[in-house]
């Protein structure tokens, strides 16, 4: 094989890495300058922090900047604002997927991330203008991130050889974990010496900067790279030959009437209900029934997206390594890692509602469960390339699209569920979330595939006439 060291394949992976970690900065930079937005009074008229827990009183007194501007948004406003993102995001899955087919997924991805970084630039003027212009920007944002894992997809799906999928995928998608652990800290300092505008205007001024780079040094296939060796380009390209298809239209029929594609579909919706719940609640969690301030101590509610990171780059080399040198076959890998992925954060959930005051170890139970769902990444996240890489793209867009109803019910149904703030409520929202994911591990491991689907090769047309 082509060695990976400067290799064009490996700097798009690079380069893809640095676009997701701007991606979920732009996206979760909201929820920590939120904070202070708000004026102080008007979220606590209906928070009722439980007494179950003693409070730690582990805050030092730095003068904080107060210069932002304070907007009194009750709690349901917030809900909302917060939730507007997925309503653009899932608009976009399919038509992102489609059009990545195309017109590439270079163009696509490029204006994807621009876009956000554009409305994430104009996000302090909309707060100001009224919570309705905030609302739209949001959903913008979320129009231009939801073209961006089809795109990115469908990209891979020309550039990666199929015995490094697993690694080339991890590290392009391992970036938005990672922007999850810089981005929280980070907005939570800018927020505390600055001011909460230049939390936007700091990440939308690199996602700027990220896009010019892009848009020169990536192209949307090897044939068409500048600088690419002829050997690399010759190795990816031979490497692909029996797996793409060449036909134009998409194969909408067979490809929804494919028991494969829905398993990947029910493990995906399962894994973001967790994750979701988690990413939105968990500073809830730790505030009203710990007692104990995630926003104080950013390094902690970015310790479980540390660890995510970790285990999808790591899990993304062994996964290739089992699959290359150990002849395990593809399908054994993607369910063995999916069933680690999802089972694995399931019972760390659960036991993270049993543990009662002891939050050391209540941090420690929900950093392994968010770790342990890195193995997804190369389980059934890139489960889409192998069993149809010509429409990688498409089946992500659909997939992704079931996968976006849980950010957008997941957690309105546990607030719902969680009104007095009890640890008994708090369990029933861990319960749940435990057995969907079961349910999803269980569902992909009796019904994925790991071989190229007939319907996504060139000749199936011609055998059924």
């Amino acid at each position: 094989s082509v060695p990976a060291c400067c290799s064009a394949r490996y700097n798009l992976a690079l380069l893809a890495c640095f676009g997701f970690f701007l991606l979920y900065a732009l996206r979760v930079n909201l929820s920590v300058a939120l904070v202070d937005m708000v004026e102080p009074n008007t979220s606590l008229a209906k928070n009722v922090t439980s007494n179950v827990c003693p409070e730690h009183s582990s805050a030092i007194n730095v003068p904080r900047n107060t210069t932002g501007e304070k907007y009194s948004w009750d709690a349901d406003t917030q809900g909302w604002i917060l939730g507007s993102f997925f309503y653009g995001y899932i608009i976009t899955q399919i038509p992102g997927g489609y059009l990545a087919s195309k017109i590439g997924g270079k163009l696509l991805l490029g204006f994807g991330i621009f876009g956000t970084s554009v409305f994430t630039l104009l996000t302090p003027l909309a707060a100001n203008l009224g919570v309705g212009y905030l609302i739209a920007v949001r959903a913008l944002e979320g129009l231009g991130e939801g073209v961006t894992f089809p795109a990115m997809h469908s990209m891979w799906s020309s550039w990666a050889p199929p015995m490094e999928r697993s690694k080339l995928l991890s590290i392009s998608y391992a970036g938005a974990q990672l922007g999850t652990v810089v981005s929280l800290p980070l907005s939570g300092l800018i927020c505390y010496y600055m001011n909460w505008v230049y939390v936007f205007y700091i990440f939308g001024a690199l996602g700027v900067l990220w896009w010019f780079f892009w848009m020169c040094l990536v192209s949307d296939t090897p044939e068409t790279h500048r600088s690419i060796s002829h050997a690399e380009r010759e190795y990816i390209l031979s490497s692909l030959k029996d797996q793409l298809s060449t036909q134009k239209s998409v194969p909408w029929r067979p490809m929804l009437g494919s028991l494969p594609l829905w398993a990947i579909v029910v493990a995906h919706f399962s894994y973001n209900w967790t994750f979701y719940t988690l990413l939105t609640l968990l500073p809830t969690y730790m505030k009203e029934i710990l007692r104990f301030d995630a926003q104080e101590n950013g390094f902690l509610s970015a310790l479980p997206y540390f660890g995510c990171w970790l285990c999808i780059i790591l899990s993304g080399q062994i996964a290739d390594y089992l699959r290359e040198k150990q002849n395990f076959s593809t399908v054994c890998v993607r369910k063995c890692f999916t069933l680690i992925g999802m089972i694995g954060p399931a019972v760390f959930l659960v036991a993270a509602g049993f543990i009662g005051c002891n939050y050391a170890l209540a941090v420690a139970f929900v950093t392994i469960s968010t770790t342990l769902g890195g193995f997804c990444t190369s389980g059934y996240s890139i489960n889409h390339l192998d069993i149809a890489p010509s429409y990688a793209g498409i089946l992500l867009g659909i997939t992704n699209s079931f996968a976006t109803i849980p950010g957008m019910v997941g957690p309105v149904i546990a607030k719902n569920l969680t009104h007095n703030n009890t640890v008994g409520e708090w369990q029933m929202v861990f319960y749940i979330a435990a057995s969907i994911n079961l349910f999803g591990a269980i569902f992909f491991a009796l019904f994925a595939s790991g071989e190229v689907q007939d319907w996504a090769v060139s000749g199936y047309h011609l055998h059924r006439n």
